[in-house]
């Protein structure tokens, strides 16, 4: 009889951390939910930085878990990753379209609402640091390609790569790149054509 107690004794604790897992379980459910709507509303692509500031600002949860989501919707192919220089760009893929489509109602609506608000008010600017890229790598001693970048509705404009012989340089390019790409692209239409 004392061996039966023990065992109901150890099966509640047991039973409590099969409970949390299972709570966790639908935490990260809705977690990826999250990062799959932002996709869809973000018409192309976002960094996952952008993506970190805005869930953890709202802290819907912390640094580890949103790791953790990222890792399991790129596992999964419901998201694709593209690394240019220091950012990772997400994109949504067409089975994280359908995986949102037939999942998406387990996101609170009022959740939804913050999401449509933010990407209202923010839209532009999120679309401007994904539209323009500029990222640089060592290719060679005292050697970097500097690679630029525009896009506009999901299609590129400009992309264009060089060398330049010093570290400084490639940043300059890339910053000038960010203030001055509209200008070059004229630039060069206006040469080409």
């Amino acid at each position: 009889m004392t061996a039966a107690l023990g065992n109901i004794k150890t099966a509640k604790p047991v039973y409590e951390i099969l409970e949390r897992i299972n709570m966790s379980s639908q935490y990260l459910t809705l977690y990826k939910m999250i990062v799959l709507y932002m996709l869809s509303k973000s018409e192309g692509r976002l960094s996952k930085a952008q993506i970190y500031d805005y869930i953890l600002e709202k802290e819907y949860t912390n640094f580890l878990t949103l790791q953790e989501v990222f890792s399991e919707l790129a596992e999964s192919d419901l998201i694709s990753e593209k690394s240019e220089g220091n950012r990772t760009y997400l994109r949504l893929t067409d089975a994280g379209n359908e995986t949102l489509e037939f999942f998406g109602n387990r996101i609170n609506p009022s959740i939804k609402d913050e999401i449509d608000e933010f990407f209202k008010v923010n839209g532009m600017r999120m679309r401007d640091e994904t539209a323009i890229g500029a990222y640089y790598d060592r290719t060679g001693e005292n050697e970097y390609t500097v690679y630029l970048k525009a896009t506009e509705a999901g299609k590129t404009l400009v992309d264009i790569s060089f060398p330049l012989w010093s570290e400084e340089a490639a940043m300059e390019v890339c910053e000038n790149w960010k203030k001055k790409n509209s200008s070059v692209y004229r630039y060069l239409l206006t040469e080409l054509m």
